[in-house]
C-alpha cells in the first residue's frame, strides 16, 4: 500500500477530505492517505513541504506561489476551491477600534511571515491605500489560539483570518470584525512536491479523481450544513451562507490567474521577481 501524506487547515473547506478518509475511498485503490492538519496555516505548510513533511498540501494561492518563485521545488496540479477566501478583519472586543482606518500603522497579528494572514495584510492595506512600508507592522503570533492572546493582550492590534472560521469568536465578543478583504483570486489549491510528481504521478491522478468526485456533488450531501456546523462548532445560518459563497474547482488554474496573482505580489513587494506559469504548474495529463 502506497503512504501519501497530505496537509490542510483544521477548517470546514476540507471536509471533504475527512470524508474520504472516513469511508476509506482511498484504500480500494491501495493508497493509504495521512492526513495533518496545520493550525499554523500556509506559512506552516509551505515549510513542511520543502522539508518532505509531506507530499501534499490544500494550500492558500498567494503562499504558495510566493514560496515557488523562492525556490520551493513544488508546482500547484490543480484548484481546490474556485471562490475566493474572505478575510475578516478582526480586532478584540474591548478594543478602542471602531474603523478599518484606526488600524493604520498599527500591529498586524500573523500566523508567520509567508503566511496568508501576512499576504494578505498587504492587499488590505492596498485596497485601502496605505503606504505598506510605513504603515504594516507585524507580530507572529503562530496560530488562531495566539491571535487571541495577543489581541486580548494588546500584543498586537488587527488579525486577519477566514471569517466563517472566526465567526465564533465574534459571537462570544473575543472579536470584533471590522471589515472583510476577499482574495482577488481563487483560494485554495493543491500543490504537490516535484519529487512526488515524478515517481507517483498515477497515485495523483487517483487522489484528485477521488476528492474530485466528492467536491463535485459537496453542497449536495444530504444535512452537509448540520454536519459541518455540528462538527466545526458554527451556526448552522453561518454554515449556510458559508456553503452559498463557496465552489470548489475540479480543474487546474489558469495562466491568466496565475499572472494576475504574480501581478499584484510583485506590486507590493512580496516576490522580487516574476517566474514561467510552467515553473509553478503542472499538467498531469500532460
Amino acid at each position: 500500500m502506497k503512504d501519501v501524506r497530505i496537509g490542510g487547515v483544521p477548517e470546514h473547506f476540507n471536509y471533504a477530505w475527512y470524508m474520504a478518509l472516513k469511508q476509506g475511498r482511498f484504500k480500494p485503490h491501495d493508497i493509504n492517505v495521512r492526513w495533518k492538519d496545520y493550525f499554523g496555516g500556509t506559512g506552516q505548510m509551505t515549510k513542511a513541504l520543502r522539508e518532505n513533511e509531506i507530499d501534499i498540501a490544500v494550500i492558500l494561492t498567494e503562499g504558495i506561489i510566493k514560496d515557488i518563485t523562492e525556490g520551493s521545488p513544488c508546482k500547484i496540479v490543480q484548484v481546490f476551491v474556485e471562490t475566493p477566501l474572505i478575510w475578516g478583519i478582526h480586532v478584540a472586543e474591548k478594543s478602542a477600534f471602531k474603523h478599518l482606518s484606526d488600524l493604520k500603522g498599527r500591529q498586524a497579528a500573523i500566523s508567520r511571515y509567508g503566511s496568508g494572514s501576512h499576504l494578505m495584510a498587504y492587499v488590505n492595506a492596498q485596497n485601502l491605500e496605505w503606504d505598506t512600508v510605513k504603515d504594516l507592522q507585524f507580530e507572529v503570533v503562530k496560530d488562531l489560539d495566539g491571535a487571541v492572546e495577543a489581541l486580548t493582550h494588546q500584543k498586537a492590534d488587527y488579525f486577519m483570518w477566514e471569517k466563517f472560521t472566526t465567526k465564533p469568536f465574534v459571537d462570544q465578543k473575543i472579536f470584533r470584525r471590522l471589515g472583510d478583504c476577499p482574495t482577488p483570486w481563487p483560494c485554495f489549491v493543491l500543490a504537490v512536491r516535484d519529487e512526488f510528481i515524478t515517481n507517483e504521478k498515477e497515485t495523483l491522478k487517483v487522489i484528485l479523481k477521488v476528492i474530485n468526485s466528492i467536491t463535485a456533488g459537496f453542497k449536495h450531501i444530504p444535512k452537509i450544513d448540520t454536519i459541518i456546523s455540528e462538527r466545526y462548532r458554527q451556526k448552522n445560518e453561518d454554515v449556510k451562507n458559508w456553503l452559498a459563497l463557496t465552489e470548489w474547482s475540479q480543474q487546474n488554474i489558469q495562466a491568466i490567474t496565475v499572472e494576475a496573482v504574480q501581478d499584484q505580489l510583485l506590486k507590493l513587494d512580496i516576490i522580487s521577481k516574476k517566474i514561467p506559469f510552467e515553473q509553478l504548474v503542472t499538467n498531469l495529463d500532460d
